[in-house]
């Protein structure tokens, strides 16, 4: 029997609508900007370039509801509004016209960014670790399977701040859809169950105080909040 010097960290996992059971999360991949308006803001290229990533720990996941502090060595806190997709079967180079079947369900997300870092990061062109893969960064609500939703490639994605909306669009102006997406990154990666993928954002993203309430929504999913509380 193996022994730590200090305790295990506990496993990360998320909720799953209907049942008690959890899905347990290894990896969390992101998708940097797969809406063309959302790349347009960033200064990025609109047009279908290939897709490029990101990751979050799986400690970085906290669920929909929570309150999370404002976080250190940031003066310019955004919220990115996403659909996530959970696999639930291990892929390695699939062709997109067979991905989805690896597909196990569907949650609505956050990618929590600390942009000041990430424009930084950008310039120096060095990572983007401490912009993007910092504690409570990953807001998640209960993962739908997709037995009982369906494949989710259009409907509405929408993102209010204090009721005011923020962000609307649809999953069907992702340059890459999900299917496309597991392809690509099955090139580079062997994707197992466990695996998060985090699919982009649409235009609209910014900046968040201490006290404001993020709501947002996908069609089918459970409605996210997100509150911000004060620094520690």
């Amino acid at each position: 029997m193996s022994q730590y010097i200090f305790p295990p960290a506990e496993q990360a996992s998320v909720a799953v609508r209907g049942t008690s059971a959890r899905y347990a999360v290894s990896r969390i991949f992101c998708v940097g900007r797969n809406y063309a308006a959302h790349a347009l803001e960033m200064g990025g290229n609109p047009d279908r370039e290939p897709p490029f990533y990101f990751s979050k720990p799986a400690s970085a996941l906290v669920p929909s509801g929570s309150t999370v502090p404002y976080p250190p060595s940031t003066k310019n806190y955004h919220f990115e509004m996403e659909l996530v997709v959970a696999i639930g079967a291990p892929v390695f180079k699939v062709a997109a016209a067979d991905a989805q079947a690896a597909v196990w369900g569907y949650a609505a997300g956050l990618d929590m960014t600390r942009r000041d870092l990430q424009a930084e990061a950008k310039s120096m062109g060095r990572p983007w670790d401490t912009a993007k893969g910092f504690e409570q960064s990953a807001l998640i609500t209960e993962l739908v399977p997709v037995s009982e939703i369906g494949p989710l490639n259009q409907g509405a994605i929408t993102l209010a701040v204090n009721g005011v909306e923020k962000q609307r669009g649809d999953l069907s102006d992702q340059i890459w859809n999900v299917a496309e997406v597991i392809s690509n990154l099955s090139h580079y990666y062997h994707l197992e169950p466990g695996d998060l993928i985090y699919t982009g954002t649409p235009e609209g993203v910014g900046a968040v105080k201490p006290g404001d309430v993020i709501t947002g929504a996908i069609e089918g999913l459970a409605t996210l909040s997100l509150t911000i509380g004060q620094p520690e």
